[in-house]
């Protein structure tokens, strides 16, 4: 009997040192507990650096009007006038062909209001005005947008048009925190895409338009976002990045192809909790079959 114990305390050990090699990077119970109703996600301290969640950080994927964060960074890089007016211009970009837009071709605004309306409103047309007017023009513009990642040590990511309308702009979680870090050098960039809502005055012709954030999280009291930026296409889902505050903590956010109209700001609201309380809050069971889908065709796609 003795014996028996002796070689069941044995097998019990080695298993514990089993498991524990397994387990490279042991990750915390909070970790183990939330679930995102998004395909990829990452949360990082700004201040000390440590990777508070992640899931599917390294995969990229088509990130939507997070694009228009690269288009307002490398817009600041080139130094030209803020207050320089410059026209509403598209013919140079093929998938602005037959979209929508409120703000007409032709019409005038501020560079800087070019820029607010690009990161806060995520307006397309402002969005590709700002690359028309680049030195050197469109083409110029995007190989500056794939030099900037590069630059930054944003390996998984390519853009090709500064809309984000392309599924082929494509990044990882990984390297959009790279992208938010980079980002607390451009305090304009904060600035403008945190802004709740304008009343914009065009010229030649003159009329006004309204635009608000397409965030909705900036109209919340218990939010302090200090830099914001949303996504949505078909291929891309919904998506969004932050630099705000969760726990009393400075943090980087990214979530990338969620499921529904307002997952993501779902996504950020349950993460903040699980943080701040520990509490966890389940995902509704549409969003775990959107994931499921998902990640079947992404496996499929990369055989």
């Amino acid at each position: 009997m003795k014996l028996r114990h002796f070689f069941a305390c044995i097998l019990l050990c080695s298993n514990t040192v089993i498991s524990q090699s397994v387990v490279a990077e042991p990750v915390s119970q909070k970790q183990l507990l939330q679930e995102l109703a998004s395909n990829s996600a990452m949360l990082v301290d700004l201040k000390t650096n440590e990777v508070l969640y992640s899931s599917n950080p390294h995969q990229a994927l088509p990130i939507a009007s997070v694009t228009k964060l690269m288009t307002a960074m490398v817009t600041l890089d080139a130094n030209l006038p803020l207050d320089e007016k410059i026209s509403v211009k598209i013919s140079d970009s093929p998938v602005m062909r037959n979209v929508y837009s409120r703000v007409r071709l032709g019409s005038e605004v501020s560079r800087e209001t070019m820029l607010l309306m690009t990161l806060m409103s995520s307006e397309n047309r402002a969005a590709t005005s700002l690359a028309h007017h680049y030195p050197g023009g469109y083409k110029a513009f995007i190989r500056a947008m794939n030099d900037k990642a590069t630059a930054l040590g944003m390996t998984q990511t390519h853009y090709v048009e500064p809309t984000g309308l392309s599924a082929e702009n494509v990044s990882s979680a990984n390297d959009l925190i790279l992208l938010l870090k980079a980002s607390q050098q451009y305090p304009l960039l904060g600035k403008l895409s945190s802004t709740n809502k304008k009343h914009i005055i065009f010229q030649h012709p003159r009329y006004a338009l309204d635009f608000q954030n397409t965030n909705k999280l900036v109209f919340k009291d218990n939010w302090n976002i200090a830099l914001t930026k949303t996504g949505y296409t078909n291929k891309a889902g919904h998506c969004l990045v932050m630099l705000t505050e969760m726990d009393k903590r400075k943090v980087a956010f990214v979530v990338l192809d969620s499921f529904g109209k307002y997952t993501h700001m779902a996504d950020a609201n349950r993460l903040k909790k699980w943080l701040e309380t520990g509490r966890t809050t389940p995902i509704p069971a549409s969003a775990k079959a959107y994931k499921k889908q998902r990640q079947m065709a992404l496996t499929a796609s990369d055989s």
